[in-house]
């Protein structure tokens, strides 16, 4: 885990030393793999001796249920949709990312606080407003952003789903017009946005439009260097002691 625990002041009256566990998040639009590599990595983490917990985005039993039935409703404002997700990323944060950490796990994100503020952002919120918003969040010991075109993102999503997500089109942006059309325009200021985020938060970017497996042994390749600093399998925590829930985003 990083010296400077947390990107802003943190979270109040939470003591984060001594956390032995590693926070490693994986970051990428619907389509691109990013659920389906979290899968495979916390099956190789198990199998190979480590505990694994996976968190992602509106999992909180705070106010998970209640943002789920508010994007259904698609009349959220930005902000409304902003402090909900943060919301959510705070109590899983307090209540699950922490705890499995301060216990030796290996924690992967499926998304991050880089997917929220970058929604935001491309929604107009201002950047440096996002960032205090966020400024509770842990330093990750490595994120991954796997990186599609947006058409094969687009056509992925069709191929699964037939259908394309409101949210993720941006439709709450432009509430008119075709879809796919407000699809691809979307995805790519996401994208643009991303990358200019890059260089202040060090994240890695992984072609995701490769074999699932080339994608695959690359993320463990990785990965199993920052393991080296850790104590050996047998010492982590056993593998029940956090709840290890397999809900997708």
């Amino acid at each position: 885990m990083s010296a400077d625990r947390f990107f802003g002041r943190g979270l109040p009256d939470v003591d984060v030393s001594g956390l032995k566990g590693r926070l490693i998040v994986i970051e990428g639009s619907d389509g691109s793999g990013r659920s389906t590599q979290i899968r495979l990595l916390s099956d190789w983490l198990e199998r190979i001796g480590y505990p694994t917990l996976t968190v992602g985005l509106r999992r909180s039993t705070l106010v998970g249920e209640e943002l789920e039935r508010a994007k259904r409703g698609n009349i959220m404002s930005s902000i409304t949709h902003c402090l909900f997700y943060a919301t959510d990323f705070a109590d899983q944060l307090e209540n699950r990312i922490i705890p499995a950490l301060r216990s030796g796990f290996i924690v992967l994100a499926d998304r991050y606080i880089y997917t929220l503020m970058a929604r935001e952002i491309v929604r107009g919120s201002d950047p440096e407003w996002i960032r205090g918003v966020y400024g509770i969040a842990l330093v990750p010991d490595a994120v991954f952003y796997i990186q599609v075109p947006p058409k094969v993102l687009a056509e992925r999503t069709l191929r699964k789903n037939l259908v394309l997500d409101y949210w993720e089109s941006g439709m709450d942006i432009r509430r008119s017009g075709d879809m796919y059309e407000c699809f691809i325009n979307y995805q790519t200021r996401l994208q643009h946005t991303f990358n200019s985020m890059q260089g202040a938060y060090g994240f890695q970017i992984i072609n995701g439009n490769r074999l699932q497996r080339t994608i695959t042994n690359e993320l463990q390749a990785r990965i199993g260097e920052i393991l080296h600093a850790l104590p050996p399998p047998a010492a982590a925590a056993p593998a029940t002691a956090v709840e290890n829930e397999e809900k997708t985003e």
